[in-house]
């Protein structure tokens, strides 16, 4: 999993990632050169008395520094002004559209199309085809949030009751990691994502199976943990398309199974992992608006083994 600004797979994040490299190089020059100097005068003044004409030339050297800083500056802001016109530059009307909703302390993505029936709901996963542009929509509902994948693109805020778009285009298949960068409480650190960029047939292949509805339960015990699932409060927070489960408070269940993390990519989503979160949601990510149900140690199985099957 790729999480880095010097390792970019994106048209976007290479323009940033050149303009790091433009400001790093400058500014390690100019230190070198400042701590040459200061070397160079602090020798000369243990070796040599400072006259009148000496302040005359220190005066001239000053001026010289100052006017070099302004250069200096002035260019570094033609450089950012000229990246930040590449990235914005990048709108595409054949763009895949995503709208991605910032919450404490997850992501909703759902992915646009003319026919509602067609959209897609998942949560903390996007996936995108490589090569191809992806105008994401970003929302929040509560606080600020702040959308960040290093390797594809730089920050930007979601902000409450404002709209922002942010395009970018992997141009490498992989796995990539994002980043809630903006502190939004107590579990900021650990509300992250995933961007899987992947070939167009193997993302269209992909979007296909997340317009099913959710598979029906096979054994008895998958068909108890359906059954509990729709008599407990699950189904007023939570979706499962096919099922009397239609919440949208938290995150879409339908295809959950196809998913490799849980909690905003904060863990594995495993069977151990699943268990632990219907036990006690508050201990295993503090904060987390999921209430404590008091299941059994056997209904928590069976309701683990009807997610399991949630592919």
């Amino acid at each position: 999993m790729r999480q880095s600004v010097l390792d970019v797979a994106g048209i976007q994040a290479q323009r940033i990632e050149g303009l790091w490299w433009v400001m790093f190089w400058v500014t390690t020059i100019v230190t070198v050169i400042v701590l040459a100097v200061l070397a160079w005068a602090v020798i000369r003044a243990r070796r040599e008395r400072i006259s009148a004409s000496d302040d005359r030339h220190l005066l001239r050297y000053v001026t010289g520094g100052a006017i070099a800083t302004v250069v200096i500056l002035f260019g570094l802001l033609i450089v950012t002004l000229v990246t930040s016109r590449a990235i914005a530059s990048q709108h595409d009307a054949q763009a895949l559209r995503i709208e991605v909703t910032a919450n404490q302390w997850w992501w909703n993505v759902e992915y646009q199309h003319p026919e509602p029936e067609q959209r897609v709901r998942t949560a903390n996963e996007l996936h995108i085809p490589v090569g191809r542009t992806v105008g994401i929509k970003l929302l929040a509902n509560d606080v600020i949030h702040s959308f960040w994948v290093p390797a594809l693109h730089g920050k930007l805020d979601a902000i409450p009751g404002h709209e922002a778009t942010l395009w970018l285009r992997a141009d490498q298949p992989g796995i990539y990691r994002g980043q809630c960068a903006e502190y939004c409480g107590a579990q900021h650190a650990h509300m992250a994502f995933v961007v899987i960029a992947e070939p167009s047939d193997d993302f269209e292949h992909w979007l296909q199976a997340q317009r099913t509805t959710a598979a029906p339960p096979r054994s008895e015990q998958e068909q108890r943990g359906l059954y509990l699932v729709q008599r407990s409060a699950c189904v007023m927070c939570h979706t499962i398309r096919g099922t009397a489960a239609g919440g949208r408070m938290g995150p879409d269940l339908t295809h959950l199974a196809s998913r490799g993390t849980i909690l905003a990519a904060s863990a594995p989503r495993t069977p151990e992992n699943l268990h632990r979160l219907i036990q006690d949601p508050h201990r295993f990510k503090p904060g987390v608006r999921m209430p404590a149900l008091n299941f059994s140690e056997e209904d928590r199985a069976a309701i683990v083994a009807y997610l399991e099957r949630l592919r």
